[in-house]
């Protein structure tokens, strides 16, 4: 059995579309490229090549054009492209730039991205159609994007961080308003965290800084609640992935679990004063959204994600991320976009057919890479593909199917 997408899974629920898909992709200056035009051909495309040939980096710049920090959650000032003078320069104003037209329903939009040259900046610059954005609620309304990387294949050894940004990233494909909530919560922390680090700050600009914190972390933490049970509620018995238990590790949530937002935002504004002089000798702030933690068992067998093999995380998480995109598909009436770095690696075969069987039926578009392109065989007739090399693309006559367009 494979991962069930039906046209309209509940009543009430829109019709699903067929997008929104990548049409478009201009990358300059960025990572490994010097100057990319990419135009995908069809729902399902297939990237392969050899390690540190660029795939991961083609991966990268589509993920930027969504809230967050990209797959690999890297700072703004290592993304550029090491100047190379044969090249020709970024564009005007811009270290590096990125940028997507996407077809969905009977118009399109573009997202673009990039960094300034001049003067010292943390922050990327986000554009849609030609203007920035009022929020990331407004870019995470218009483009849902989930990956998988090889890099998740630690998830679970890793930094709580790494295992809040994969969920985040869940959430707010469901709850658009999500990506605000938890950058007002970051800001308010960092803001709190320089003027307790300073010392001599007026308490009433604490408290402030304090009564916004606690508003996004507990936004942020209901959001993330609620989607926990939406996902429960919609996994498929059937699926051939084992099902996901996924369990949310946090104060403010146990709080919500039994009183209502506000006395929890009440009484985490109160923690969050009486810990002023504790937070400032630790130089961080230690209660809020950002200490969450998530933990990921089989439900079936209870095991945690921890205790099991390379391969039998990599399917739980595969099972996750199926399970939400047919979640996604069926609340926003449009499928989410997949990137899907080195998916076939530490699955068994009935595994990869299960995975492949998935996304010849999945309504949205999947971009997949791969070091050999023997193991995406299954998919041949169904999916553009191409080789790369060094940044340079070029058509793999393996794999039949529409051709794909580029320039370099």
């Amino acid at each position: 059995m494979t991962a069930h997408f039906p046209s309209r899974p509940v009543p009430g629920a829109p019709e699903v579309a067929a997008g929104p898909l990548l049409r478009r992709l201009s990358i300059r200056q960025f990572r490994n490229y010097a100057d990319l035009l990419w135009e995908p051909a069809g729902r399902l495309v297939v990237i392969s090549g050899a390690n540190g040939t660029g795939k991961t980096n083609l991966l990268e710049a589509v993920s930027l054009l969504t809230p967050g920090r990209g797959l690999r959650a890297a700072r703004t000032e290592t993304l550029a492209r090491t100047p190379d003078p044969t090249q020709g320069p970024a564009p005007p104003g811009t270290a590096w730039a990125v940028a997507g037209r996407f077809s969905a329903g009977d118009g399109s939009f573009d997202i673009a991205t990039g960094a300034p040259t001049e003067g010292v900046s943390a922050r990327r610059i986000l554009w849609l159609d030609g203007a920035k954005p009022p929020s990331q609620t407004e870019l995470a309304a218009r483009l849902a994007v989930l990956w998988l990387t090889p890099q998740m294949d630690r998830l679970f050894s890793g930094s709580p961080g790494g295992r809040r940004r994969f969920f985040d990233r869940l959430v707010w494909t469901l709850e658009p308003a999500h990506a605000r909530a938890i950058a007002g919560a970051e800001a308010a922390t960092a803001r709190r965290n320089r003027l307790l680090a300073e010392g001599g700050a007026d308490p009433g600009w604490l408290g402030g800084l304090e009564a916004e914190l606690a508003r996004h972390a507990v936004a942020a933490t209901a959001a993330r609640q609620t989607v926990l049970q939406r996902l429960a509620a919609a996994t498929p018995a059937n699926s051939p992935f084992p099902a996901a238990r996924v369990t949310l590790r946090c104060p403010i949530a146990e709080r919500l679990r039994s009183a209502p937002a506000l006395a929890v935002e009440d009484w985490l504004r109160e923690s969050l004063a009486s810990a002023r002089r504790e937070d400032a000798r630790a130089g961080a702030t230690g209660l809020g959204a950002h200490r969450a933690d998530m933990t990921l068992a089989d439900a079936e067998t209870g095991r945690g994600a921890e205790l099991s093999s390379t391969g039998q995380q990599k399917a739980l998480l595969l099972g996750l991320i199926l399970a939400h995109a047919a979640l996604v598909t069926a609340e926003r009436g449009a499928p989410p976009l997949l990137l899907l770095d080195e998916p076939a690696v530490h699955l068994d075969r009935s595994h990869r057919d299960a995975l492949f069987a998935a996304l010849r039926g999945y309504p949205g578009q999947a971009l997949l890479t791969g070091v050999e392109r023997e193991a995406f065989a299954p998919l041949a007739g169904a999916a553009s593909a191409l080789r790369i090399a060094a940044g340079a693309l070029a058509p793999d006559p393996a794999f039949p199917g529409p051709e794909p367009r580029w320039r370099l």
